[in-house]
C-alpha cells in the first residue's frame, strides 16, 4: 500500500489579526488550542497560522494564494485597547484582514475569538464571514467543517452564527468540554519567548463572579471547568525539555477559582522535575498560606491581582466579593512569603468619587513591594450590568451598539489630579498613558523573562 494522500484542497488556514503589542504581544493560545484539537480529529486536512503580530497583510495575501485553503479560520483577540486615554479600535483592521482575504480566496471565512464573542451579531453583519463561532470554538468547528464537507444541515449546530435569508442568525450554547490538548506552533513559539518573555496556558475556563463590567463570563460562560492536569504537565514539559522555556503565564480569568485542582496541578508540576516558573490572575479569597506556599514550590513568581479598588464601597459598587482588609492581608502573605506581586485598579469607575479615590490612595501605602496598575475608567461592554447602569444614568444610550469603545467615567472625580495624588502615596502608580515597554523591551534584550514589572517597584 502507498503512502496516503492528502487532497490539495484539503487545507485549513488560521488567521491570528491581532496586531495589538501592548504591554507585550500574546501568543493566539485560542488557535493553537483548535488547531490541535482540530489535528486530532481531522487527520485527512491540512494546518497551517498566519499570525499577523509577526506577518504582514501581503504575507498574509501571499500565503493564502499560495496554501489555497478550503476553509479559512480568522480570531480576534481584541475589539480595542481598552484605553480611555487613546481609544483606539481595532475593528476597521479587522473588515481590512477579510477583504484582503476574499481577494485571493474563495475559501470560506470562519470567524471567532474572545473579541467576537463579545460582539457576535454586530461583528458578522459588520465583516460579513461564512461563518461565526462564539465562546470556545473547537467542537463547534470540528462539527461545521464535518457537515459542510458532506454538504449537510449545520443549521442546528450549538454556538454557530449565520445568515438565513439575509437575516443574522445566532444559536445558543449548549455544551462544554475540557479535554483539551495544547501544541504550540513551532513558528512563533520563537518569536513570542523573545518578544513577550514568556507563553500562556489555560488551565480552565469560565468565571463565576459578578464583577459589573466584566466579559469572562460572557466569552466563556460563568461554570466553570478545569482542564485536563496530565495534558496541562505534558504542554510544560515539551515547552521547557524542547524549546528550553521556563516561564509560562496561566491565562485563566481567575488562577485561585478551584484549590482541590489547583493543589493537583501544582502538585503535578513539583513532580515532574520541571523548573518552571509561571504566573496568573489571583483574586483575594480561596488564597491561604498553605495554598500559596505550594504554588510557590510548584515555580509561582507573579501574582497579578484583579483588585480594581482598594476602597469598601468601591469594591461593592464594582460587583467584588473580597474586602479592604483581604487586600491588605492578602499582599502582606506575598510579601511574608516572597512571592512578588501586583495590583490592578480602575480608577473612575461605576460609583467611584474622588472621597472612594483618596481612600484607595491612602490604602495604597500600607502595602508594601508592589506597583499599583490602574485603567482610568471602565470600557462599556453589552451584556454586563455596567451596560445598564450606563443607560439608566444617560451615559450611552440603549441603542448604542457599544462596538466603538465608550466609557463609563464617574463625574464626581478629578481627573486632573489623579497623578499628583498617586505622587504623594509614595508608591509606585503606573497611568495608561505611561510608556512601560521600553524598559520592558530593554530587559528581554537582557534575558529577563516574565511580565517584569517586579523591576518598576519603589
Amino acid at each position: 500500500m502507498g503512502e496516503k494522500v492528502i487532497m490539495k484542497e484539503n487545507k485549513i488556514l488560521f488567521v491570528s489579526a491581532n496586531q495589538h503589542k501592548v504591554p507585550y504581544p500574546v501568543y493566539p493560545i485560542g488557535l493553537s488550542y483548535i488547531t490541535t484539537y482540530l489535528q486530532e480529529r481531522l487527520p485527512d486536512y491540512q494546518f497551517k497560522m498566519v499570525d499577523l503580530n509577526f506577518s504582514t497583510i501581503d504575507e498574509l495575501e501571499s500565503i493564502t494564494k499560495d496554501y489555497n485553503p478550503k476553509y479559512i479560520g480568522v480570531s480576534f483577540r481584541n475589539i480595542d485597547d481598552v484605553n480611555s486615554y487613546n481609544r483606539e479600535e481595532f475593528v476597521s483592521h479587522y473588515k481590512n484582514v477579510l477583504d484582503h482575504l476574499r481577494t485571493v480566496s474563495n475559501a470560506k471565512i470562519i470567524v471567532g475569538g474572545s473579541g467576537f464573542s463579545i460582539f457576535p451579531e454586530l461583528m458578522f453583519n459588520r465583516l460579513n464571514p461564512d461563518f461565526g463561532v462564539y465562546g470556545e470554538g473547537e467542537q463547534t468547528i470540528l462539527n461545521l467543517i464535518n457537515i459542510l464537507d458532506k454538504n449537510e444541515d449545520y443549521t442546528g449546530l450549538s454556538r454557530l452564527v449565520y445568515k438565513k435569508n439575509g437575516q443574522c442568525v445566532f444559536n445558543k450554547n449548549e455544551s462544554y468540554f475540557n479535554n483539551l490538548d495544547l501544541d504550540f506552533d513551532e513558528n512563533l513559539i520563537d518569536f513570542y519567548w523573545d518578544k513577550s518573555g514568556m507563553l500562556n496556558v489555560q488551565t480552565k475556563r469560565g468565571c463565576p463572579y459578578n464583577c459589573i463590567y466584566c466579559t469572562y463570563p460572557l466569552i466563556e460562560g460563568k461554570k466553570v471547568r478545569t482542564l485536563n492536569t496530565d495534558k496541562i504537565i505534558e504542554t510544560l514539559k515539551k515547552l521547557y525539555y524542547q524549546k528550553g522555556i521556563d516561564y509560562v503565564f496561566f491565562t485563566d480569568s481567575v488562577f485561585n477559582i478551584n484549590n482541590t485542582y489547583n493543589y493537583e496541578l501544582a502538585e503535578k508540576i513539583i513532580a515532574s522535575g520541571i523548573k518552571i516558573q509561571w504566573g496568573g490572575y489571583f483574586t483575594f479569597k480561596n488564597l491561604d498560606e498553605n495554598l500559596l506556599k505550594t504554588l510557590k514550590k510548584s515555580g509561582l513568581e507573579h501574582v497579578e491581582f484583579g483588585t480594581e479598588a482598594i476602597s469598601e464601597k468601591c469594591l461593592k459598587t464594582y460587583g467584588k466579593n473580597f474586602t479592604v482588609r483581604d487586600v491588605l492581608e492578602k499582599s502582606a502573605l506575598c510579601n511574608k512569603l516572597e512571592i512578588p506581586f501586583a495590583h490592578f485598579l480602575i480608577t473612575g469607575g461605576y460609583g467611584e468619587t474622588d472621597s472612594t479615590v483618596d481612600e484607595t490612595f491612602e490604602n495604597s501605602k500600607l502595602i508594601d513591594n508592589s506597583v499599583f496598575f490602574t485603567f482610568v475608567g471602565m470600557r462599556i461592554y453589552p451584556g454586563t450590568k455596567l451596560q445598564k447602569y450606563a443607560i439608566q444614568e444617560g451615559v450611552i444610550d440603549e441603542k448604542d451598539s457599544l462596538l466603538e469603545p465608550k466609557y463609563y467615567l464617574s463625574k464626581d472625580v478629578n481627573y486632573d489630579t489623579l497623578k499628583e495624588r498617586s505622587y504623594k502615596t509614595r508608591k509606585r502608580w503606573v497611568f495608561p498613558d505611561e510608556d512601560t515597554a521600553t524598559i520592558s523591551n530593554k530587559l528581554r534584550k537582557r534575558g529577563k523573562k516574565g511580565p517584569l514589572w517586579e523591576y518598576m517597584i519603589i
